[in-house]
């Protein structure tokens, strides 16, 4: 397949490159009137009509978008080095593949500390632990809202969605409506928490890595994203149910070593945040430098496991039989959490990058900043990037405005990063947490029942704009 494509390209590449000048040129050339332009419109919106269509499809989002970037780059590479200038197309790439891999790292080593986590029983816990409080169906709506919000200001937004999702499964089977209202109400409560911490969600993790804001600057948004919570969270509150749900008896033993994982977890981000403002190093070094401390626990606990009983000894009590040592080779693999990490999702943001990379290097980008943030004012093209991101992925549109480079203040920029992070909860395909629970949440939480609730999160779009222009007024 991949001479068939090289083919193709060699039949048309001659003729076109007799169009233009044939010398060498270090400068990057404007390709946005050409044909190799309009292919890579043309793959780019194809990959991404694909990627949306998984749910119909049953394709997975990330092959359409890993090929359509590799054919786009592939066309750029292909026309520049026929005019003797692959070298610039070439460097070009690796720039953009840097930028994902500091991504990917980051991701990467998060993952699966939270993968660690779960192996660990910790989410398992907390899950027995609140259906155990006999908490009411309202005291649970906003527990598991403001557990979202504040986790997802440290957790990548789709765990936290399962996680809480999970438990409003878990409570409200009698009370499906119960349920969809409350995932509603977790994507949003995520979306929002993940929006002020530079941890926590893919655009305001870019904007950290490319030294836009820094670290303290996102917590300028807390007081907005709190408003962006709170306002659809009230007027969803009076049609929580008021009865209370059945508790459980169920008791989950967490096994050895979970207490240190989570103390590790919270090291590792120590380190990386320390390291980046102390020393500019960029966020994945922390991470890295976490992982290592997660492996060499897993060495210890696997040399210790001898020592101690085994995780299910409680079991082998109650039988009155002599419970065995502890066996944690096996049961605590690092390397098996790495490759449980939702690498669907890493792949469809290398794809994502790349196709938006190529896209802004052929001139798109430049012509569409032009227009977005010279023809009309900043504050009305981050409120409309904001309401896009609805449709699109937030952390792909947030890489395409960085790479277009525009020159904004402080205060736009924060602007820009609210309108992105919680413009997703706008509809259930629009965030991570949206999509992941569509799947996991089926018969109780979907693309109609979200759409319900669309316009008192789009008041609370607008009252987040509205609160950050009143508090933030001095960075603009």
């Amino acid at each position: 397949m991949k001479f068939f494509i090289l083919g193709v390209f060699g039949l048309f590449f001659p003729l076109l490159a007799s169009a233009e000048a044939t010398s060498a040129s270090a400068v990057t050339m404007d390709l946005s009137h050409h044909f190799i332009g309009y292919l890579s419109l043309v793959v780019t919106v194809a990959a991404y009509i694909a990627a949306m269509s998984e749910e119909v499809t049953e394709l997975r989002k990330s092959k359409p978008m890993v090929l359509g970037s590799s054919l786009v780059w592939f066309a750029i590479c292909i026309y520049y080095a026929l005019h003797g200038d692959a070298k610039t197309a070439a460097v070009a790439f690796e720039a953009n593949l840097l930028a994902y891999v500091e991504l990917l790292l980051f991701i990467l080593v998060s993952m699966t500390y939270l993968n660690t986590m779960e192996e660990r029983g910790i989410f398992k816990a907390l899950q027995v632990y609140l259906l155990s409080r006999k908490y009411s169906y309202r005291q649970l709506f906003w527990i598991t809202g403001g557990l979202a919000f504040i986790l997802s200001t440290v957790i990548n937004g789709l765990t936290v969605g399962l996680l809480m999702g999970s438990i409003a499964l878990a409570v409200g089977k009698k009370k499906p409506e119960f349920v969809a209202l409350v995932c509603v109400h977790i994507v949003s409560a995520t979306n929002a928490g993940g929006t002020f911490s530079p941890l926590g969600g893919i655009s305001t993790l870019f904007v950290w890595q490319r030294k836009i804001l820094e670290f303290s600057d996102f917590f300028n948004l807390t007081v907005p994203c709190l408003v962006n919570f709170l306002v659809p969270a009230i007027i969803m509150h009076f049609w929580v149910p008021k009865e209370t749900p059945d508790a459980t008896q169920e008791k989950v033993n967490l096994r050895r070593g979970s207490k240190r994982i989570i103390f590790l977890f919270i090291v590792t981000l120590v380190i990386t945040v320390s390291g980046n403002v102390l020393l500019e190093l960029p966020p994945a070094a922390g991470m890295m430098a976490g992982l290592g401390l997660l492996q060499f626990f897993n060495f210890y606990l696997s040399k210790t496991a001898h020592d101690k009983e085994s995780d299910f000894a409680h079991i082998y009590r109650f039988y009155n039989l002599d419970a065995p040592k502890a066996n944690n080779h096996r049961t605590f693999d690092i390397f098996k959490n790495v490759g449980h990490i939702d690498w669907d999702t890493l792949l469809f943001f290398y794809g994502a990058m790349m196709i938006i990379g190529g896209i802004g290097f052929i001139g798109y980008l430049d012509a569409i900043a032009h227009f977005l943030f010279g023809e009309i004012a900043p504050t009305l093209a981050n409120i409309m990037i904001g309401l896009s991101s609805a449709f699109v992925d937030n952390g792909t549109l947030m890489f395409a405005v960085l790479h277009m480079h525009p020159d904004l203040p402080i205060g736009q920029w924060l602007l820009l990063t609210l309108t992105l992070g919680v413009g997703g909860s706008l509809l259930a395909i629009g965030s991570a947490p949206g999509v992941g629970m569509l799947g996991h949440m089926k018969g109780y939480y979907t693309f109609t029942s979200h759409l319900r609730w669309m316009p008192v999160i789009l008041l609370g779009y607008f009252a987040s704009v509205v609160v950050h222009f009143w508090i933030n007024a001095r960075y603009f």
